[in-house]
């Protein structure tokens, strides 16, 4: 049977993924365009300097360390460029992923005369100014995907004392390599893994400063979490309970007295290296789109259907109360009610913990059961955290939204009292193999549908226009009857009514949910909580993890494996 030309296109384009999908590096983590910093012309002298100093930096030495940083040009044209790879990495990685980083960066950044990206492999910058031997700590990017810790003092003391023998170690470095990585033993029989590194061109001192920054800019997000990374310029801070570093790679470069000095060299592999770099660009220009079309389409159809459903209990019962509750005061507890609502913050009270800080639950004297948010004392982005929660939270009030009672401002204290939700979090029950088989597919299309509601009030129904930023499995909450609601909204945004984007250089979020265009340009919109509703979607159906997806012995993200077999499935269908 004669295949008809969309088939063998649909065919071509699977073909692709196919032989991809293993060879194919993905996107950056993060990267910046620096906007103010200037901006050049297509086939100007700096273009020029920009393509010839990078299509050469990985071949610009004869000693191969993990270190690139060269320049090209003269005056205004002159451009500056810096490559760093992960110390354990080997040479042809560290250039594969150079060569990728090289691409890709001029591609999201195609006019900016300033620019930075990250890989979990390496890091590339370039600029028209000197970046040679300067500490720069700033823009700096954050991710976390990990657990809460079980013991959070212990962990936190550990974690704390393996970094800094690690950020002595790398600062004391040579001129080649600042690096180190190490394990150590932590509370309830994990083992921690760390990396830190600097650019070896710094000083000491200027290393040591800059692996400080990181360290402190955990209390910012990653306190008492068991799996964080920073990226800066001039440095980067890694920690896991997983291992993810080559530990039998060696952390000391070769003798300075034996690296000869670097002499320019053309780059006889650019023919294969942009083929390459084309084909990734292919396989993200195909799979992002198919897998964007898939969510939108499962979510109109969501909404839909909810707003259907809605309509019609109206019409059968005019007495029905609107999803929207409507706002009581909020409450300004006094400590001492608090305290001894929660037995004076006892552990056998202790739900979890957050990026904000401990949970507890509580019985106020009427008999009402809360739940305590309590901010870390430690935490200074906590006490932002908190005043933007109170400010969102106490003005929204929706069936799908947990319920602010009332807040604490005494004694030092940053307190948050919230309706207690007794069924935990989603995550609780679609990742585990057991108690997932409490979740019939009426149960989790009516969790899929109420998560649907509650955005659908927080981007378009209440008076503000607010964009979560951090919506996951973690961050949903199931009551008694399992209806979900929406929680957390220490990282949510505020927007204007008619505002439609915005922009930041801080991202924050868990990295697997955030949206390309949020974790890439730091545009965040309410098309970024509707990617993160998608993922959210695909492990409710699947019970999967997004991160860690296990195919066979294969270890994949959820979303490239859906979209792989959406490929597949549309192929299979054309030629039918």
């Amino acid at each position: 049977m004669a295949m008809a030309p969309s088939s063998s296109l649909l065919l071509s384009l699977l073909l692709i993924m196919l032989v991809s999908h293993t060879t194919a590096q993905p996107s950056f983590l993060y990267h910046f365009c620096m906007n103010d910093k200037g901006n050049y012309t297509e086939n100007s002298a700096y273009h020029t300097n920009l393509n010839t100093l990078l299509s050469t930096l990985s071949s610009n030495t004869q000693v191969d360390y993990g270190f690139y940083n060269f320049s090209q040009g003269q005056g205004s044209d002159k451009v500056n460029a810096i490559g760093l790879c992960r110390g354990d990495v080997k040479p042809d990685s560290c250039r594969s992923c150079l060569n990728d980083s090289r691409v890709l960066l001029t591609h999201r950044c195609p006019n900016q005369k300033e620019a930075i990206g990250w890989y979990d492999n390496c890091m590339l910058r370039y600029s028209n100014r000197s970046i040679f031997d300067t500490m720069e700590p700033d823009p700096t990017y954050l991710l976390w995907a990990g657990q809460n810790a079980t013991d959070m003092n212990q962990f936190i003391q550990v974690l704390r004392d393996l970094l800094d023998s690690l950020r002595t170690k790398a600062a004391s470095g040579g001129s080649l390599k600042k690096y180190a990585a190490g394990s150590t033993a932590g509370p309830s029989f994990q083992t921690i893994f760390a990396l830190l590194q600097c650019t070896p061109d710094l000083s000491e001192q200027d290393c040591d400063d800059c692996l400080v920054r990181a360290t402190s800019d955990i209390n910012d997000r990653c306190y008492g979490l068991t799996n964080c990374r920073i990226g800066k310029p001039s440095c980067n801070l890694r920690f896991d309970t997983s291992s993810f570093f080559n530990s039998t790679a060696d952390a000391s470069p070769p003798s300075p007295s034996k690296a000869s000095p670097p002499t320019p060299a053309t780059n006889t592999n650019s023919t294969s290296t942009k083929g390459k770099s084309n084909s990734t660009v292919i396989i993200i220009a195909v799979v992002v789109p198919t897998f964007l079309i898939f969510i939108l389409l499962i979510s109109v159809c969501i909404f839909i259907r909810a707003r259907k459903s809605k309509r019609s209990f109206h019409n059968h019962n005019d007495t029905e109360v609107n999803n929207e509750i409507e706002p009581t005061d909020t409450l300004q507890f006094n400590f001492d009610t608090i305290r001894t609502a929660t037995n004076n913050f006892s552990e056998e009270n202790k739900l979890g913990r957050g990026g904000f800080g401990p949970v507890f639950k509580g019985k106020l004297s009427n008999g009402r059961e809360i739940a305590v948010k309590r901010l870390s004392m430690n935490s200074g982005q906590g006490d932002t955290e908190f005043k933007n929660e109170v400010l969102l939270v106490a003005k929204l009030q929706h069936r799908n939204l947990v319920r602010l009672l009332g807040f604490c401002l005494e004694r030092k204290e940053r307190l948050l009292v919230y309706e207690f939700v007794p069924n935990k979090s989603l995550d609780y029950f679609i990742f585990d193999p057991i108690k997932r088989a409490h979740l019939d597919w009426e149960k989790r299309y009516k969790i899929i549908g109420g998560i649907a509601k509650g955005l659908l009030y927080l981007h378009e129904d209440s008076r503000l226009r607010i964009i979560h930023r951090d919506l996951k499995a973690s961050n949903i909450l199931l009551d008694e009857e399992m209806n979900p609601k929406i929680s957390d909204f220490g990282m949510a945004r505020l927007f204007l009514v008619d505002q439609t984007q915005g922009n930041t250089n801080r991202v924050v979020g868990t990295y697997g949910y955030m949206a390309p265009e949020y974790v890439m340009q730091g545009q965040f919109s309410v098309k970024s909580d509707v990617f993160s509703f998608g993922v959210m979607l695909l492990e409710i159906v699947s019970g999967q993890k997004n991160s860690g997806f296990h195919n066979g012995e294969d270890v994949e993200d959820l979303i490239s494996f859906v979209s792989l077999f959406l490929l597949l499935t549309i192929f299979i269908f054309s030629t039918n």
